[in-house]
């Protein structure tokens, strides 16, 4: 029996919201904190170092918002931690790739790619009740499925938001009140950790605190980076745009035939043409998952449902280098998987997840504005 990702319901200040977070799921926040900073103890970091380095980025991410820290600081004071391990949850993409460049370690050669996924937008003209569709398999640490929570924020300075996301972290993939959802994917170029720049997940949060989609896509668009990145952008209104970003520009990629679909390999031409991708190595089965999620879903129909986008995702297809990934150890024998399958339905203010569906096909629906839900069982 897998169990489902915690709920944590919060409000107040961003201060009073973080508390509340770290006091709800500590030893989730805890396990988080072991993973990331496990690595830098790898790598050499004794405890001054690891402060220094992770100083760094907290000046990155006061500039961008200080109470973006402040929250951390509640997170910390609630999970009974150091507030610049928190700081390390929200960075921990920039914090262990700076690590291993300063320890003249190749970055990514130890692990997979980062947030390996396969995400898909489904518009209102493919949709079964003409509402968007908005989705992904998040494939990384199989641990991750012991750290990972389901977050509600409760906000007087703007929209409500649903994100799932590793517990003591602000934002991963996630949907808003006023109807805007984002997800992402790890990219690879040889521009990455080539300049400072906000860390991923901020960018992701600062995109569900927007009332309107055009400021998601400036946060996404235009906000410095220090490494690749993918994110898909949908609003309810029945729009959705994907941007694969170098850490100095940001390449659109429009929908296709009511649909947008992505994993972790650069295709947009012009992109190409400028972009020199470095993931490949690590993620070769990129280039057929999102062939394989296109395929089903054009498969199923020209109205496609939830059901039709979470069969597309169970996809087995070469297992176990496929869309729904079992736990396994990849070449260097760390233990990865599809850590979890997160279908999101703005119009309704839905998000459902499954834990490691490879194993497991029972969703929880999670809701902007009730509580939890589980549900049947996925049709095989």
């Amino acid at each position: 029996m897998v169990e489902p990702f915690p709920f944590v319901d919060v409000s107040g200040t961003p201060y009073e919201r973080g508390r509340q977070h770290g006091a709800a799921v500590p030893k989730r926040v805890k396990r988080s904190i072991e993973l990331y900073g496990g690595q830098l103890g790898d790598l050499g970091y004794d405890a001054a170092a690891k402060s220094r380095l992770i100083g760094e980025f907290a000046r990155e991410i006061e500039a961008f918002g200080a109470h973006y820290v402040e929250e951390m600081r509640g997170i910390a004071d609630g999970a009974g931690v150091a507030l610049e391990d928190v700081i390390m949850i929200n960075a921990r993409t920039e914090v262990i790739a700076k690590a291993k460049l300063e320890k003249n370690r190749p970055v990514g050669a130890e692990e997979e790619l980062d947030d390996g996924c396969t995400g898909a937008i489904i518009l209102p003209e493919r949709s079964a009740t003409g509402e968007l569709i908005h989705g992904q398999n998040w494939d990384w640490k199989a641990e991750c499925a012991e750290t990972a929570i389901v977050l509600r924020v409760r906000r007087d300075d703007g929209p409500d938001f649903l994100t799932f996301v590793e517990a003591g972290g602000l934002a991963r993939c996630g949907m808003n009140a006023a109807g805007i959802s984002i997800t992402a994917n790890y990219l690879e170029s040889k521009r990455d950790f080539t300049q400072a720049g906000v860390p991923l997940a901020l960018i992701r949060r600062k995109v569900l605190e927007q009332e309107h989609f055009a400021y998601a896509i400036k946060a996404v668009a235009t906000t410095p980076k220090a490494c690749s990145n993918n994110m898909m952008l949908s609003t309810v209104a029945g729009f959705g745009i994907d941007f694969e970003c170098a850490p100095d520009a940001a390449f659109p990629l429009y929908p296709e035939d009511g649909l947008i679909v992505h994993a972790n390999h650069w295709v947009g031409q012009v992109a190409l043409t400028k972009i020199t991708d470095t993931g490949t190595p690590r993620v070769p089965e990129s280039f057929y998952r999102d062939w394989r999620v296109r395929k089903l879903l054009n498969e199923a129909g020209r109205k496609l449902t939830v059901a039709d986008l979470k069969q597309a995702f169970f996809d087995d297809f070469l297992t176990p280098h496929s869309v729904c990934r079992p736990p396994r150890l990849n070449d260097t024998g760390n233990l990865s998987a599809t850590v979890a399958m997160v279908i999101m339905q703005p119009a309704k203010g839905t998000m459902e997840v499954a834990p490691l569906p490879a194993l497991n096909r029972i969703f929880t629906r999670y809701s902007l504005t009730d509580e939890p839900m589980t549900l049947a069982q996925a049709a095989e």
